[in-house]
């Protein structure tokens, strides 16, 4: 018998990290255009649609926690212990994410009308416990596929990739549509550029779907979990009744370096909320964007998430995890700072141009970075909560605690998102919406949260030997090593 740790590479990297993506860019697309698409196209109250979105982030940060606990204590069976869950809610994921662009539309002089906010509303909740039974336990699965710290940090940077990807394409494909438009500031539906973005907006967003849908299947055979039956992993189902819930997230949050990762989280989601709300009421009422202009940020988008993932992955690779994190939070903040250098007046436009590209350009290529951190982070945490379980053989301990950990760390996030979304909502109200100084005030407090993200990530300490070598295995024979090659 020869002892050798699980990765990931090649097909099985691939297949697994595609699934992510394949969701990744469908939410990304309803997150960038469902607000516009109901308030200015379908005519519903812009905070009949917020509540809808509140709902969303809150729901979803529960069931995030619930499906990882669930998925700790299933046995596994023909099919493995995790894999399963990604086809549960995978249909009516599939569905709800097709069918929330077509709602019954907003009379002309009714945009408090019920059924509207409704549907929006039962479309929301649906899909996001759909969601949460797939995502969250794809998260979990990490842990278990890959036992490396090395081969943990390739997948991160993989599915980072994957993710500006999507966000380039789930940004692309809106703007496309804008700029066919004959009159863009008049898009309700009963208004002749309104019915082309009814048209196309669907089919969009039911391709993004269809896709997401064959990478989830593509993930379910990619990934392998034969190593539950080997007998020296005998994993029991335990009844998930209120107190094993209880009891599993007491693990995590009684877990001292865990709590302060998840505060991180915390924070750093805040920031990214943040960024992605004001950026556009940035550009048109800050620096006056008009027409083509807009295109600049497609293209500083796109440039700085793909320079910023270069340099962080080429930093990542000699340094360690925590040195480059740190790193990547301090430039955040300083560029954050920065964007108070817009409330200077007469600056000229070359100057604002330049700033705008150096600070903006800057906290996107470092947000996209963090992605190369997080999750190898939380595994090494994972780990070394695991070696402290006694009398419990350590893949056994990893596989209990996992789906709760990465449950609670998808709820945080939640959670960071959710109360960014309030407190814009009552900062930008009634005049202040259009107000320059109080847009770039906003955008500019970013740098709060990345400092006291810092603050909290300076705190952490890891294990040295789970970051330095692989210091878990599964025994395998020789004739499956033949077969493996």
């Amino acid at each position: 018998m020869v002892k050798v740790p699980r990765e990931l590479h090649g097909r099985r990297l691939f297949g697994y990290t595609l699934g992510n993506f394949g969701m990744i860019l469908t939410n990304m697309f309803i997150g960038v255009f469902i607000f516009q698409y109901y308030v200015y196209t379908i005519n519903l109250d812009s905070v009949l649609t917020s509540v809808g979105i509140s709902l969303q982030l809150i729901i979803s940060a529960i069931f995030s926690i619930v499906f990882g606990i669930i998925a700790d204590n299933k046995k596994p069976g023909r099919f493995g212990k995790r894999r399963p869950f990604l086809f549960y809610g995978l249909p009516i994921w599939v569905f709800t994410s097709i069918i929330i662009w077509l709602p019954p539309k907003c009379p002309q002089n009714n945009s408090l009308y019920l059924p509207t906010a409704v549907f929006l509303w039962s479309i929301l909740i649906i899909k996001s416990i759909a969601g949460s039974s797939i995502m969250t336990v794809h998260l979990s699965m990490l842990t278990e596929q890959s036992q490396t710290h090395e081969n943990r940090e390739k997948i991160a940077a993989v599915t980072t990739f994957f993710h500006i990807i999507a966000s380039i394409l789930a940004l692309m494909l809106p703007l496309i549509v804008e700029s066919i438009l004959p009159e863009p500031e008049n898009v309700k539906w009963w208004e002749h550029s309104g019915e082309i973005i009814i048209f196309y907006m669907p089919w969009i967003g039911t391709g993004f779907t269809i896709f997401a849908l064959f990478t989830i299947i593509i993930t379910f055979f990619s990934v392998d979990e034969s190593f539950h039956k080997s007998p020296t992993l005998e994993i029991r189902q335990k009844r998930a009744s209120l107190r094993t819930f209880y009891h599993q997230m007491k693990t995590p949050l009684q877990d001292k370096k865990y709590r302060k990762h998840l505060v991180v989280r915390f924070f750093n989601s805040i920031s990214g909320r943040i960024l992605g709300v004001i950026v556009i009421p940035f550009l048109t009422y800050s620096l006056i964007f008009t027409g083509s202009k807009f295109y600049i940020y497609i293209i500083v988008s796109i440039l700085s998430k793909i320079l910023g993932f270069s340099i962080w992955r080429k930093l990542l690779k000699k340094n360690s995890i925590l040195k480059i994190y740190k790193v990547c939070i301090i430039v955040s903040i300083i560029a954050s700072f920065l964007e108070l250098l817009f409330l200077i007046e007469f600056l000229s436009i070359e100057f604002e141009l330049l700033l705008f590209i150096v600070t903006i350009g800057t906290i996107l290529g470092s947000m996209y970075g963090l992605g190369l951190f997080d999750p190898p982070l939380a595994s090494v945490l994972v780990y070394e909560a695991a070696d402290k379980v006694e009398d419990t053989d350590f893949d056994v301990a990893v596989s209990n605690i996992s789906g709760a950990y990465f449950g609670l760390s998808s709820f945080i996030m939640a959670a960071g998102q959710s109360l960014a979304s309030l407190m814009i909502g009552l900062i930008l109200t009634g005049s202040n919406a259009e107000n320059s100084t109080i847009i770039t005030i906003t955008l500019s407090s970013m740098g709060i949260f990345y400092l006291l993200s810092l603050f909290f990530l300076k705190k952490i300490k890891l294990e040295k030997k789970f970051i330095s070598k692989p210091v878990i295995s599964h025994e395998i024979s020789e004739e499956d090593i033949f077969l493996e090659k």
